[in-house]
């Protein structure tokens, strides 16, 4: 009896994923809104730089770029139709659309959402359903992600995130929790492995799960259950099994990643191309290989990000704070702790860069295996299943002993550190910089190993493996913790988007204008 079925037999859950990415899109011929392309070269130079300070993965660029653009268009102005037509020439200028490409009755579809989701906003600001400042928040975040969805529909990718959700979904089990949170957490692991989304995207899938998108018809029944509705989403993202999820997700995530590349670039012959059993491997291969490829570009882009964003917090801290306390009680800069603070961190990122490999055929032998099942088994079982429970017992002996033994790890990574800089008479407050920069830069050089170990099916523990993971991981957890810290407390970047971006968009807006009426002038002479 063969291992799978013919290749005329898809699954009926990947015949309806197929006939998705095989719908022709509708051609949109309404008159579409034109920019200034001087003006858009120069807000897009500048959108590049803003965008690699932020901490986060690519996929969110967009939507960060959208709530940015909010937070600072609230402060100036609320009225929706302004708002929305600010918002979408701001992405223009900034070539997160080609130019006369997107039609302008979309402002109208932005400009609603924005409307409704103001009115929500004021509505349960009245009525005292969270704080301010968290409502706010809360808002802005769920619309950015549903202007993003007017903008940008990604269909297909939600098509593939529902297919991953269902094949995976069987192989969770959380003994003592209602199946609403194993799905739900299953859902959340699928969109951040898969989708690569942030808390604010998770939110707001959340948000649609429970309410649907807003508008003026579930207006009512959102603010009448939106209390426990936003409590129940809060529970959600703060399970406290999630990472034993997310991890046993991940691993199964390079299988759909390629499959949905093959069903992007063979549209419309996907059915056809599933019954040529040499074909379809041949596809999978290319796509592994082409993402392979394109590995190094990723974790080069990774790298570069991660560092302008250590830059300009870093560059603060080293010049004004470090130097100013050096000088004022040891009478002089001293250079070498400036130096060595900031040339480890960039050599740190390139060593890892230099040690990241490309994986072989022999993986991707293993992710057209995992396909073929996606694809034309019912039950895939490509996850070996995993049982949950979220309540610990009394702790053992050897829960004290390994409590222990993290401690011990912690204290001797750093230790170890600590007493190197001493030995070249770094100052305490030198030392503290270059602690807490070494982590920060420990934990996005893991980020940036996980990157490019997107596509790995096949691993191999190395013989020094465990040795590293004792002096290094304590480093990552504290670095990881600073990271999300900075990245929402970064003043730096405060000020960039009210004290700087402000002004220059409206430059550039006036600029826009007055081109525009130069223009006119011109045709009057003809």
């Amino acid at each position: 009896m063969a291992l799978y079925p013919t290749y005329n037999s898809l699954s009926k859950m990947s015949n309806a994923l197929v006939d998705v990415f095989e719908e022709k899109k509708i051609e949109n011929n309404d008159k579409k809104i034109t920019v200034n392309p001087l003006l858009s070269k120069i807000t897009s130079w500048y959108e590049k730089l803003r965008t690699s300070m932020d901490y986060g993965e690519e996929e969110t660029v967009f939507r960060k770029a959208i709530e940015r653009i909010l937070k600072r268009r609230l402060f100036l102005d609320q009225n929706p139709q302004n708002m929305a037509e600010g918002v979408v020439r701001e992405l223009i200028w900034a070539k997160y659309f080609p130019d006369s490409t997107v039609p302008e009755t979309i402002i109208t579809d932005v400009a609603s959402s924005i409307n409704v989701h103001l009115k929500l906003k004021n509505k349960l600001s009245k009525e005292k359903v969270l704080s301010e400042s968290k409502l706010n928040e809360f808002i802005v975040q769920i619309l950015s992600c549903e202007i993003e969805s007017i903008l940008l529909p990604k269909r297909e990718k939600e098509a593939m995130v529902n297919f991953m959700f269902q094949i995976l979904k069987p192989s969770v089990e959380i003994t003592d929790r209602d199946q609403q949170t194993r799905d739900a957490q299953v859902y959340i692991a699928v969109r951040k492995n898969f989708a690569k989304e942030d808390i604010a995207l998770l939110r707001y899938h959340l948000f649609k799960q429970i309410f649907g998108s807003l508008s003026n018809e579930n207006f009512e029944l959102t603010v009448k259950s939106f209390k426990d509705g936003y409590k129940e989403i809060e529970t959600q993202l703060s399970y406290p099994k999630n990472d034993r999820i997310f991890n046993h997700v991940k691993k199964r995530t390079a299988p759909f990643l390629i499959l949905y590349d093959v069903l992007i670039s063979e549209k419309g012959n996907i059915k056809t191309l599933s019954r040529d059993e040499e074909n379809f491997r041949k596809r999978v291969f290319y796509a592994c290989e082409r993402r392979y490829k394109g590995i190094r570009q990723r974790v080069k882009t990774a790298i570069i990000r991660s560092f302008i964003f250590i830059l300009f917090t870093k560059a603060f801290i080293a010049l004004f704070i470090e130097g100013t306390f050096e000088k004022f009680f040891f009478g002089q800069v001293q250079w070498l702790s400036i130096a060595i603070n900031t040339t480890v961190p960039p050599l740190l990122m390139v060593g890892v860069g230099l040690a990241i490999k490309t994986p072989t055929a022999s993986n991707s032998e293993k992710i057209y295996t995992d396909i073929k099942r996606i694809l034309f088994l019912d039950e895939p079982n490509i996850a070996p299943k995993i049982t949950i429970k979220t309540k610990s017992g009394a702790m053992t002996i050897r829960d004290y002993l390994f409590s222990l033994l993290w401690i011990a790890a912690s204290l001797l990574s750093f230790g170890v550190i600590v007493f190197a800089l001493t030995k070249i008479h770094f100052n305490i407050l030198s030392q503290g910089i270059f602690l807490f920069f070494i982590a920060i830069i420990s934990f996005l050089a893991y980020r940036i190993y996980q990157t490019a170990n997107t596509y790995t099916v096949v691993t191999r523990q190395g013989l020094f493996t465990p040795i590293i993971d004792f002096f290094f991981v304590p480093i990552v957890s504290v670095g990881r913790s600073l990271t999300e810290g900075i990245s929402q407390i970064n003043f730096i970047l405060i000020v960039i988007d009210f004290i700087i971006e402000a002004p220059f968009k409206g430059m550039v807006g006036f600029f826009e204008q007055w081109f525009v009426f130069l223009a006119v002038k011109r045709e009057e002479l003809e």
